[in-house]
């Protein structure tokens, strides 16, 4: 099964449906969500007795959570005071009943219906020293204003330890952004499912754990979430075991296509990735007057000179019929990576797009000369897979870098749907989107990788492994995470700054080797390697120490 990452309204509908059809009472679920909050703060926050415990709680079900961790924090003797952020008597449902059984236990209670009251209640709240944040939940969507943002304020600024009950007040369940402001949280704890905000605005969730409440697995399924979260359990890695008669003609052949004057080492890096994940022949197309350069430079890689435009020595469409006779024999192209995009390039660019029916891996300047053009997509005969930056995609949209970035799952999303291509939105929390409106995030990866060349490797990847016979789809699932994982394994080895692209090239082969032999292991034990995750964007993979 699918790691799923659901909507704040999926959720909804998971747990109306766990109710109403299956029979599951909503008290019982919040009963459960409390309990196992309550078994994860104490795993958390040792010497509870000495804790000044402040809960504060909201007038939804996120507060009737924080009822249900009163009742049970009572019962360890904790220093204990709830700050119930609205009358009790608006308090409805499960968290009214919850409400109801934590005062039969006389658990102290402050009641914050307005600023006037939170001012008073200030003196109160710095008697506490570690807090639990049950305010405001996943159905945030607006602002935060008011005592809300004055108490998250408040307590961000106390410097003090926060326990967030299903995700940090503030923070949108749907999209990661911050609604103006948001609880910094020490540790967070969800129930269910995980959402996608916990991912993309994983830095605000701490500490993460993820708590089956009861929920059926076919329930979710019924609901059928659009997001997931790539594992291991998404890797296809059929291409690794190889049958003992292949040989180079059976393991995949690609065409590279870039490179101009002063950025040949981009496409020498593309080709030079496709071979290190296995792809059995690369030919690199390359402009005539660079190619001694590319054939001094690479050992294994073919290069194809290729014939420039006379007028400025780039790729034109003088050289569309010598590409087109390359193609005919390879499973991919990749092109883009430092070719440049002089109008002569848009040109080839666009014809290549329209008719060569092969597969192609997109990237840089290939996306650069396709900007306000994107409408040669519809017109492509094969599968195409974009690979932009938020730059990039910024040109390619015609929106600016900060539009993306406000919102890049709805950008992606709508881009892959309209133009019939798989995006990769590159980034922390890189977002793959497929036509079918489906949303992948990948949690590989870290800021290291924030150097030349990294995309370029990233497009070799995906196009030798296309080579060696995955589909594009499960080849862009695959080359994501293995790319993000061999540079968090660079990292760990070598410091999270100062390793490079071709550093990650290089460690492909046995980042390849120790998947295949952990997920082979796991199968024979008849094991997943995937167990509830300790960061909202890095499942436990039991790898993570390797």
């Amino acid at each position: 099964m699918k790691h799923y990452l659901v909507t704040a309204s999926e959720m909804q509908k998971i747990d109306q449906e766990t109710i109403e059809t299956f029979g599951l009472p909503g008290i019982v679920l919040m009963e459960n969500a409390g309990r196992s909050a309550v078994q994860y703060f104490l795993s958390q926050y040792s010497h509870i007795v000495q804790k000044r415990i402040g809960i504060l709680a909201g007038s939804g079900n996120n507060g009737g959570d924080g009822f249900v961790m009163a009742r049970y924090l009572n019962d360890t003797n904790a220093d204990l005071i709830v700050y119930l952020f609205t009358n009790h008597e608006k308090l409805k449902g499960d968290a009214r009943f919850n409400f109801n059984l934590m005062k039969q236990l006389n658990v102290p209670v402050v009641e914050i219906p307005d600023e006037s009251a939170l001012n008073a209640a200030i003196s109160s709240l710095e008697t506490r020293n570690i807090f639990i944040d049950a305010l405001l939940g996943t159905g945030l969507r607006s602002e935060v204003r008011g005592r809300f943002k004055k108490i998250i304020e408040w307590v961000n600024g106390s410097l003090h330890p926060v326990f967030a009950v299903d995700i940090p007040s503030g923070l949108h369940a749907d999209k990661g952004r911050v609604c103006g402001t948001c609880i910094r949280a020490d540790a967070t704890i969800t129930f269910g499912h995980q959402k996608i905000g916990h991912v993309i605005g994983e830095k605000y969730c701490g500490r993460f754990q993820l708590s089956d409440i009861g929920i059926p697995t076919h329930i979710t399924k019924s609901v059928s979430p659009s997001h997931y979260l790539l594992t291991p359990k998404n890797l296809s890695l059929d291409f690794y075991n190889r049958p003992s008669d292949a040989h180079k003609g059976t393991t995949g052949h690609i065409l590279v296509i870039g490179g101009s004057a002063g950025k040949t080492g981009a496409c020498a890096m593309t080709s030079q990735a496709a071979m290190r994940i296995g792809c059995g022949r690369v030919t690199l197309g390359i402009g005539r007057s660079l190619n001694a350069i590319l054939e001094n430079l690479l050992l294994e890689v073919m290069t194809l000179p290729l014939t420039e435009e006379y007028n400025n020595n780039v790729l034109g469409p003088f050289a569309y019929e010598q590409i087109l006779k390359a193609s005919k024999d390879k499973t991919c192209i990749a092109i883009g990576p430092g070719m440049g995009a002089e109008y002569n390039t848009k040109s080839l660019i666009q014809k290549m797009v329209q008719e060569i029916p092969i597969p192609m891996v997109m990237d840089a300047d290939a996306l650069n000369c396709l900007a306000g053009n994107t409408e040669v997509f519809h017109k492509a005969k094969a599968t195409h897979i974009l690979t932009p930056h938020p730059g990039e995609m910024a040109r390619l949209t015609g929106l600016s870098t900060r539009e993306i970035l406000s919102d890049r799952l709805t950008f992606a999303r709508f881009f892959a749907q309209s133009h019939k291509v798989i995006l990769i939105l590159k980034g922390d929390k890189t977002i793959i989107a497929f036509p079918d409106g489906r949303i992948a995030l990948n949690a590989t990866g870290n800021p290291g990788m924030a150097t030349g060349g990294m995309g370029d490797v990233l497009t070799g990847i995906i196009a030798g492994i296309i080579a060696q016979g995955l589909s594009p789809e499960k080849a862009v699932e695959t080359g994501v995470f293995i790319h993000g994982y061999a540079a968090d394994r660079l990292a760990r080895q070598m410091g999270q700054i100062g390793f490079v692209a071709s550093d990650v090239i290089n460690a492909l082969p046995s980042t390849l080797k120790f998947f295949s032999q952990t997920l082979m292991t796991a199968s024979s034990q008849g094991e997943g390697i995937e167990s509830a995750p300790n960061s909202p964007g890095a499942p436990v993979l039991n790898l993570l120490n390797h």
